[in-house]
């Protein structure tokens, strides 16, 4: 039993409270799984390394049934989720880097009497969007086999391609030659072990020479460029096909064809305010766009795909993988989220979307473009 270490001396090198260790094992995310001769149980060395990588992904903000979807992700071995936890904390430790280097900055500037702007004191802890929903995508955001067949028909015959804005490498076709580009780390971190390559950049500025791939694909991602038509340009330039999966804003009205946005959540329309529209999109690129249905059942949870499963929008892990929810804010998710329980609980949204119960697919503005 050398190897063996009891509760007690486990929560006293981790750090933790034997309650909390108690908690993980009742929740079946870490078990002691050993017993001391006096028939205590004890952890043995694969509890122990099962919880070194819990409490890394706890101190990094993660949920519990977050973690338990990584640390039990069958895709994976441990050597290849010591890596993405690796990258993880590394990009802590740099965001943390820089904001003591930006507070350094700031101290000497007002020993001197120089006073930071307002927009660079926030810009200290400020964070890209994906840097804050990216370490809840492996929990929620999953390959929509029906959308992929879509995007990787939409590809033709060609064997090398480039997925912008790659994240976690949904929708990479197994079975071409696929170079990633994505500029989050956080992102980056969490690529399954054996992804292709991926390497940091933005579409705006992609490094590659002209026509260098057979194709150029971009899933849902388009909306976080900071110039889509930019970046939806370089795509073109570097590639001789190009597919991308995004939305079209539509006219005023045509934002109301969703119920979670017309009804609960109207501020999603302001996001829209500075989108290109779908004819600036495809002109971009000199291609054609065509929409694409949301199965009921879809398995990807972007924010459209629970339209006839609303139960899911009060879960947090579902909203926390949309950054929809991160750029409306706190204030209007709240009352979204508190007005929807309330409506399903008294049958007001049964009501009125029960038409919906009869569909299969849905036609909520999203679109493929293909040139």
């Amino acid at each position: 039993m050398a190897e063996h270490l009891t509760v007690g001396r486990v929560a006293e090198l981790a750090g933790v409270s034997v309650r909390t260790l108690h908690h993980y094992d009742g929740i079946g995310l870490v078990r002691a799984s050993a017993r001391t001769a006096a028939g205590y149980r004890a952890y043995s060395p694969d509890d122990v390394e099962r919880l070194r990588e819990v409490l890394g992904y706890r101190r990094l903000g993660f949920g519990l049934r977050e973690i338990a979807d990584l640390v039990d992700d069958p895709a994976t071995d441990t050597g290849a989720r010591l890596h993405r936890l690796r990258g993880l904390l590394l990009e802590q430790r740099d965001r943390a880097s820089a904001a003591v280097a930006a507070i350094d900055t700031e101290l000497r500037g007002r020993a001197m009497g120089i006073r930071t702007t307002s927009e660079d004191q926030l810009k200290m802890f400020g964070a890209r969007l994906y840097e804050t929903i990216g370490a809840d995508y492996p929990a929620t955001r999953r390959t929509e086999p029906r959308i992929a067949a879509r995007v990787w028909e939409a590809l033709g015959d060609a064997r090398t391609v480039l997925n912008v804005g790659a994240g976690t490498g949904s929708y990479e076709p197994p079975d071409r030659e696929v170079t990633a580009v994505e500029p989050s780390a956080v992102m980056r971190a969490q690529r399954p072990r054996g992804a292709a390559r991926c390497v940091a950049a933005t579409a705006e500025s992609l490094p590659f020479e002209d026509q260098s791939f057979d194709a150029a694909m971009a899933f849902s991602t388009v909306h976080h460029w900071d110039d889509p038509i930019a970046g939806l340009r370089e795509m073109r330039r570097v590639a001789r096909r190009v597919v991308v999966f995004t939305y079209d804003a539509g006219p005023p009205g045509w934002r109301d064809r969703f119920w979670l946005t017309r009804d609960y959540l109207p501020e999603f329309a302001g996001l829209l305010d500075d989108w290109p529209s779908l004819a600036d999109l495809t002109r971009a690129v000199g291609g054609r766009a065509e929409p694409v249905l949301v199965p009921w059942d879809c398995a990807d949870g972007f924010f459209e795909a629970h339209w006839r499963r609303p139960e899911a929008y009060l879960e947090e892990e579902v909203r926390r993988a949309v950054s929809v929810w991160t750029r409306v804010g706190a204030e209007a998710e709240a009352r979204a989220v508190d007005r929807l329980r309330e409506d399903l609980g008294s049958g007001r949204w049964a009501e009125r979307n029960r038409d919906l119960v009869a569909l299969d697919a849905a036609e909520l503005g999203l679109r493929l473009i293909v040139a």
